[in-house]
């Protein structure tokens, strides 16, 4: 890490990995970016983004300075310094932890890993996934070893897509290392690129520093969840409540209620550690009492959108219904585990008739879990669109959609994000909170 100019690989061109791409270039690092996708690696190549919050004009910059240059072909991870793992880390079926894109990733590396490399795993999981499961395939498959012949250590993406407030480079890395050399070397690394690094102990202190992080916000997200409902029934505003207890200068953090949980942490992360503790006999009772808080909160949206049907005469069963919102958060592209996955499916098998609207998601891409509806193209948002639905239902509280257009043609309006708040108050009797 003390070269004049050293060369990155990053392995995984998503919505962590391209930041910190380009992080790194702006400091004057080379980058390789590795992706298994060649429609990533070619827009890359030919200085374009696609992804919404990553200028295409940052891409084409890296490109003109001859610091970028994306690949398919990972038999170039032997021409790196340091290699930065960036895969999904998603759940199976049975909610069991899926490590195979970081196996396989291993696996990749493994075959042409040199000495004195530096590997970096970003990837959120349980505490000793570095050290029990990467860390052997290196080995194997290189013949080196582990902290003697190439450094290793963990370092837990905090990328927050779509936030302008927090940058890469104003986010502080946390770093753990198997040895205390990899430990240095991961600081050195990501120094380069003008992070602050917060040195930890160990890799499973940053795995667990992560898991931490998402599992304290999924937890105080359940908990308005349910404060949600429980207010609901004694005529009480969630929305207000929380605006006025966040005037509190001390012991109060503001989380907010919704429609459940979208991205590619909070409502997944969580269980890795839920797995991992049944090894140690331990129950994470707050953990799953949260997670079934927030995935219970789809069928509360269903039955507040149901029951408002019902009291303008109309049956769920045939209703039109328009999903606002596909992205799993305001104003990004990202439909990662989105909760309106769930609201379509759930709503059409009670037999409504579902379209939606995302400025941001011109199409529904294709899902394991979602295929049935994978590339229903977004309907315009028209005042004739919005006066032909029974209901439309808001997911997502996007900042280019006008609420007050909104309100002002759309028979009836279940909100879960709070949206309408600034809308006219004689509009309002016709908007539902859930």
């Amino acid at each position: 890490m003390d070269k004049k100019q050293i060369t990155v690989g990053v392995i995984g061109l998503g919505y962590v990995g391209m930041p910190l791409v380009l992080q790194f270039c702006r400091h004057g690092s080379r980058v390789i970016g590795f992706d298994i996708d060649a429609a990533k690696t070619n827009a890359v190549n030919a200085g374009r983004s696609y992804i919404r919050h990553i200028a295409a004009a940052d891409v084409k910059a890296a490109r003109q300075k001859k610091l970028l240059e994306a690949t398919t072909d990972f038999s170039r991870v032997k021409k790196c310094d340091a290699i930065i793992i960036c895969v999904p880390t998603p759940l199976t079926r049975q909610r069991e932890p899926d490590l195979r894109y970081i196996i396989k990733t291993g696996e990749q590396i493994g075959a042409h890993l040199q000495k004195g490399q530096l590997v970096v795993l970003e990837s959120t999981t349980y505490p000793g996934t570095t050290d029990e499961e990467l860390r052997p395939v290196l080995e194997k498959l290189s013949g080196l070893r582990a902290g003697c012949d190439f450094h290793l250590a963990f370092s837990p993406e905090r990328e927050d897509p779509g936030n302008p407030k927090y940058k890469t480079v104003d986010i502080p890395k946390v770093a753990g290392g198997l040895t205390g050399p990899c430990a240095q070397a991961a600081k050195a690394l990501y120094e380069r690129a003008g992070i602050r690094v917060i040195p930890v102990s160990s890799s499973r202190a940053a795995e667990a520093t992560k898991l931490l992080e998402n599992i304290f916000r999924a937890v105080n997200i359940a908990m308005v969840n349910e404060l949600k409902v429980v207010f609901e029934k004694m005529g009480i505003d969630i929305w207000e409540v929380i605006d006025a207890a966040k005037t509190k200068p001390f012991g109060y953090m503001p989380f907010y209620p919704g429609p459940g949980l979208g991205g590619h942490c909070i409502p997944i992360d969580p269980f890795y550690l839920t797995w991992k503790a049944r090894e140690y006999g331990v129950t994470t009772r707050f953990i799953e009492l949260a997670g079934e808080i927030n995935t219970s909160m789809p069928q509360y949206v269903v039955s507040r959108l149901t029951e408002a049907l019902s009291k303008n005469g109309k049956p769920l069963h045939g209703a039109r219904v328009l999903l606002l919102g596909l992205a799993y958060k305001k104003n990004v592209d990202d439909t990662r585990e989105s909760p309106s996955f769930v609201l379509w499916e759930m709503l059409a098998a009670l037999g409504a008739r579902i379209s939606y609207h995302d400025p941001y998601v011109a199409a529904v891409p294709r899902t394991r879990e979602h295929p049935r509806i994978a590339g229903q193209k977004s309907t315009p948002l028209t005042a004739a669109t919005l006066r032909r639905q029974d209901a439309v239902l808001i997911v997502t509280d996007h900042s280019a959609v006008d609420y007050k257009c909104v309100a002002q043609h759309a028979p009836l309006i279940i909100d879960t994000r709070n949206a309408c708040a600034a809308v006219p108050a004689r509009l309002k009797k016709k908007i539902v909170k859930a």
